[in-house]
């Protein structure tokens, strides 16, 4: 009986995609150099992800009404952004999936984070990194690799997250 329930729970995490680990819909794994991309603002203003070279950087990827994102989001503001906010050997692009600035100001006006937001309104930045499903972490080391991805949100993958982000900035030189 015991060997059935655990038959069971196995099947049941593998097919949930929050617990699936490099399934289909992943484009960029760890070990992986990180895309380039960049994010043009309405201003046109040019973002380049190149231009953090030799930082640690990691990549949000989010939509307003996702209810993980917004579970996840007063956790970046908190455990993140305040904390590395002005760490020159950090970066932190958080990036509203098919989202225009004006639709990340109205988000952001509502919810008061100090974080910049990053427009990709046609989705071109996510696709560089997956196919679907939010929020998406990716952590890139100081050497352009990807140190860390998590897809969805949950207390103990953040906690791995934040483990993940201080353990790449010790080794910043």
């Amino acid at each position: 009986m015991k060997q059935i329930l655990l038959s069971v729970l196995f099947l049941a995490l593998s097919f949930n995609p929050l617990c699936a680990v490099n399934s289909p819909d992943d484009i960029i794994k760890v070990g992986d150099t990180m895309p380039p991309f960049s994010i043009v603002m309405e201003n046109g203003t040019k973002i380049n992800a190149a231009d953090y070279k030799g930082k640690v950087i990691l990549v949000t990827l989010f939509a307003t009404w996702c209810p993980p994102c917004l579970k996840e989001l007063p956790q970046v503001q908190k455990q993140i952004w305040d904390v590395y906010k002005d760490n020159p050997d950090f970066q932190l692009l958080v990036v509203g999936r098919e989202h225009s600035e004006a639709d990340l100001k109205k988000f952001n006006a509502k919810h008061g984070f100090t974080f910049p937001l990053y427009p990709d309104k046609n989705r071109a930045i996510f696709a560089s990194f997956a196919k679907n499903s939010i929020p998406r972490n990716y952590l890139i080391g100081k050497d352009g690799k990807v140190v860390y991805t998590s897809k969805g949100y949950t207390p103990a993958e953040f906690a791995a997250l934040i483990g993940m982000i201080q353990t790449s900035l010790q080794t910043v030189k």
